[in-house]
């Protein structure tokens, strides 16, 4: 679906300089809200042309254990949703270009509550939203929600989303399709390459949405 925000302006950029984008993931609140503000900030100048930012979870069952214990470590300096939002307006105050992202895990939003959190996001300058548990069968709970705020919903894909999937997968889908390289845990492996060549030109005769890669990447 066709929703404009910062992420599609900055694929388009990379698309005229004839580059990739580096994604970077960072835990909101790791190791505390201060230093988090501060890494974050550095990011665009080091080189993200989209910054990834975890919403701090007590059970992030996606994640390998560096994630979780950055987690662990945001939790015990106190943080939460609003800090997490809050952290993202900071951010947007000095940086009105480098799209932002949020990405976790569905619990804490529902607990926040679903309208209350997109317009909180929206109004900190959130840019898209990446969900690891909640599936395109979800739709009605967030995905089309946070399409109609105005808010990117990025869906993943994985090694064993099969073609009869892959097109439900990617349907509502806007923002990036997020390939999700190895089976397991973020970190635990290294994706091969051909393996990530063959699924990328595999999702992209189902969309027209810029593609990512993720989870089992360590080297340019």
């Amino acid at each position: 679906m066709t929703v404009e925000t910062r992420i599609g302006r900055r694929f388009r950029s990379l698309k005229d300089e004839g580059r990739g984008g580096l994604v970077i993931f960072v835990t909101a609140g790791d190791p505390n809200p201060e230093i988090s503000l501060e890494i974050i900030k550095s990011l665009p100048a080091a080189g993200a042309d989209i910054i990834e930012l975890g919403m701090p979870f007590s059970d992030p069952m996606a994640d390998g254990p560096a994630v979780q214990a950055s987690s662990l470590r945001a939790l015990k300096s106190g943080a939460s949703m609003k800090k997490t939002l809050d952290l993202a307006r900071a951010f947007r105050a000095g940086d009105d270009e480098t799209p932002l992202v949020l990405m976790g895990y569905y619990n804490p939003i529902y607990i926040y509550g679903v309208d209350k959190f997109l317009a909180d996001a929206k109004t900190a300058g959130v840019d898209g939203l990446i969900i690891v548990d909640l599936p395109p069968e979800e739709n009605e709970d967030l995905c089309l929600p946070a399409i109609r705020a105005g808010i990117n919903f990025i869906f993943l894909t994985t090694p064993t989303t099969d073609n009869a999937r892959l097109p439900k997968v990617v349907e509502q889908a806007s923002g990036f399709v997020y390939y999700v390289s190895i089976t397991g845990t973020t970190g635990t492996a290294s994706a091969d390459l051909g393996d990530i060549k063959a699924a990328v030109e595999r999702i992209g005769k189902q969309t027209d949405l810029p593609i990512a890669v993720g989870f089992g990447i360590k080297t340019p």
